[in-house]
């Protein structure tokens, strides 16, 4: 059996937390490997390049990350200022992927097909845990190849899986079929998918920042082009967790995404149905009928594009040969679990958390960043730089630092209910407690600080909503 303490550590995923994860290995003396399936390290982030994120750069850059850079130059942008996808990648991903302690260790177009223990299945227990992993890698010519490593961390996300438009997590009957018509996520109506938009009417699908992002883009759209016209339709009844804390939310970016949203609703230029189930997409006359319930009742209506922004889920096909476990809801690690399901927290706090909370059966394997959050929509980018710190102490046998906390989070308001009016007389909905009295308040402790002259809503952590598409 190869002995495993000269081995690298694998990372699966070149985004910012896997490659977090490398900074930190380099850092404490272990050799990184890090297989990234696109052409560019952030490929994922590449396909939402035009969007803004709602959190700052101060709370994009991991801190092993930046003493790395700081050494070769490198300067940290505007901490306060808000980039975008393509931003995050030109300043700050591509400078850490090309760096001369991470280059030489980074495999791009390498899609990671399996992994396992060498000469262990998933049956096999006699000294698994000394066996090392063994990958299985596509490279660009699909050739498979193998990598050995001492540890994996998973950090791949969840973007390359969308959630189909079945409330029942399963396609809608057409979906599959009118392909060509449905696009997942946030296209660039503004750049490359104006053309597919411009003119027409789309039926935007989802409750997220995601759907957010998109109906926005397509009323900006609509300023230019009249003709064109946005269906907004979200699965549960109201978009009231959207919209943040909003004036006093403390990423005040998210604050005022949701702003903008309520007033493009109220002012009638996009339609909301909610809550609104699609129950059949056929082609007909050269558009998308659309048939569906809401309120419990059947509705009918033509559209001719939809973008399909309902969240994302992890692809757990690669680790069929590991021992991993996770909730049978969430799809999280069980200690995870409970700290992120949305079916409990709506304005709660989520406590930063490392290594115990990510353990796997599987000694040394680690799923980290939006993978290890599953179908929670509840992830932030500086989560996931904590995870990798804990984890990566974990294995270079620093106990007690991996179970220490390094991560502050600004407190926000984020609500399951509307902390806003949508229509003149309808009644703000606050969480934990009554309507206040300032509609733009979340909660009674932001109510109360408003009184005193103060912003900031202490309702919750900036955990409690997942970025713009970090998903």
């Amino acid at each position: 059996m190869t002995s495993t303490s000269t081995l690298p550590v694998a990372i699966v995923g070149a985004g910012p937390v896997g490659l977090a994860a490398a900074a930190h290995l380099v850092a404490h003396d272990i050799e990184p490997l890090v297989f990234e399936r696109g052409a560019q390290a952030g490929a994922t982030i590449a396909e939402w390049a035009h969007v803004r994120v709602f959190s700052p750069w101060k709370y994009n850059v991991d801190a092993a990350a930046r003493t790395l850079l700081e050494g070769e130059g490198w300067q940290l942008p505007d901490p306060d200022y808000l980039p975008t996808g393509g931003e995050i990648i030109r300043d700050y991903l591509a400078p850490l992927a090309g760096h001369p302690a991470i280059a030489p260790h980074l495999r791009l177009n390498a899609e990671v097909i399996a992994i396992s223990r060498e000469d262990h299945s998933k049956l096999d227990s006699e000294r698994r845990d000394e066996a090392p992993f063994s990958i299985v890698w596509r490279d660009a010519d699909g050739v498979l190849r193998r990598a050995q490593a001492r540890a994996v961390i998973d950090a791949s996300g969840t973007w390359v899986k969308p959630n189909p438009i079945g409330r029942d997590g399963l396609p809608v009957e057409g979906e599959t079929e009118n392909g060509d018509r449905i696009v997942y996520g946030i296209p660039d109506i503004a750049g490359d998918a104006r053309g597919d938009h411009e003119g027409q009417h789309t039926l935007v699908i989802g409750a997220g920042h995601s759907a957010i992002n998109a109906a926005l883009d397509l009323i900006d759209l609509k300023d230019n082009a009249p003709e064109t016209r946005v269906t907004w339709a979200t699965r549960s009844g109201g978009i009231g967790r959207l919209l943040g804390g909003g004036l006093n939310d403390a990423l005040p970016g998210r604050g005022r995404l949701g702003l903008r949203a309520v007033e493009a609703i109220r002012s009638g230029a996009v339609t909301l149905r909610s809550p609104f189930s699609v129950r059949r997409i056929e082609a007909k006359d050269g558009s998308l009928m659309i048939d569906g319930l809401e309120d419990g009742g059947s509705v009918r209506f033509d559209v001719d594009r939809i973008i399909v922004a309902t969240g994302f889920r992890p692809d757990l096909t690669p680790l069929a040969e590991l021992r991993i476990s996770l909730d049978p809801a969430v799809e999280a690690p069980p200690q995870l679990a409970p700290l992120i399901d949305p079916n409990q927290h709506s304005c709660g706090t989520v406590r930063p958390h490392g290594v115990v909370e990510l353990a796997h059966p599987e000694k040394d394997f680690y799923i980290a960043g939006a993978k290890s959050y599953g179908r929670a929509p509840t992830f932030l980018m500086t989560t996931g730089y904590e995870q990798v710190r804990s984890i990566v102490c974990e294995l270079a046998g620093e106990h007690d630092a991996a179970r220490e906390v390094h991560l502050e989070l600004p407190e926000t308001g984020v609500c399951n209910s509307n902390p806003l009016p949508l229509a003149d007389g309808e009644t703000a909905g606050c969480c934990g407690g009554a309507p206040k009295q300032d509609e733009t308040a979340c909660c009674v402790a932001d109510e109360e600080a408003k009184a005193e002259g103060l912003s900031g809503c202490g309702c919750g952590s900036a955990n409690s909503v997942k970025e713009a598409a970090h998903s």
